[in-house]
């Protein structure tokens, strides 16, 4: 069992890991691809806000990576966009806000039709698929979970619970590890992230293999990586 931990935001996050755990990477939640048309079909009125729940983002969804929203909206890095999605929720401090970035980002999504922001504070949906297989890919079958919020824990069989059901273990904070402990992921409150950990020095060659989009941490990097 692994309990959820709170990482300092300005402290290199490799010396904040469990004991252990060796690397870090910062995993970037994709964007939310709709089929064409949902948005209409769902407003009521002008100024509505709407935002597809986990169940039509599972059944109608696509996710669409942060270099192909780079590519389209003219923001150069994912720090660039990173800021940008911040700025926009309200979840940085003024000192960092960066509105130059948000108006780019949102000039874009007003003309791409049924494109939404990645899911913030709780893992994406998108990729829990991906991170099951991490978790396993060690001969694993039982996972632990770990929610501060209500001060819930417990286990599952992978093969047991859809990519829906494990997120709604927790409404936001939750962190989950395979038995031997060789990796964990846990979702970052306030951002469009998630971090995953591993016992091996390397976890890039994971991320790799199961084609997620992530920022590798090194010995310098922090939760405020963006900055």
């Amino acid at each position: 069992m692994l309990d959820y931990i709170r990482l300092d935001w300005d402290l290199p996050i490799l010396p904040q890991l469990p004991r252990g755990f060796k690397s870090a990477a910062i995993l970037l939640h994709p964007f939310v691809q709709m089929s064409l048309g949902w948005e209409k079909s769902k407003r009521e009125n002008p100024y509505q806000h709407i935002y597809p729940s986990d169940e039509e983002m599972i059944d109608l969804g696509e996710p669409i990576l942060w270099k192909e929203v780079m590519a389209e909206s003219n923001l150069k890095s994912y720090e660039e966009l990173s800021l940008a999605l911040q700025t926009s929720t309200g979840a940085l401090r003024y000192k960092y806000e960066r509105k130059d970035l948000a108006t780019l980002l949102n000039s874009y999504l007003e003309i791409t039709p049924d494109l939404y922001y990645p899911d913030s504070d709780c893992t994406s949906l998108f990729i829990i698929d991906s991170l099951l297989k991490v978790l396993c890919s060690k001969n694993a079958n039982t996972l632990y979970f770990s929610e501060p919020i209500y001060g819930m824990n417990g286990s599952f069989k992978a093969q047991d619970k859809s990519p829906l059901e494990i997120g709604n273990l927790s409404p936001n904070d939750l962190i989950i590890t395979d038995e031997n402990m060789d990796f964990a992921f846990m979702s970052l409150y306030d951002s469009f992230t998630t971090l995953i950990m591993a016992k091996d020095t390397n976890i890039e060659n994971t991320i790799r293999l199961v084609n997620l989009e992530a920022v590798i941490c090194d010995k310098e990097t922090s939760l405020s990586w963006f900055l």
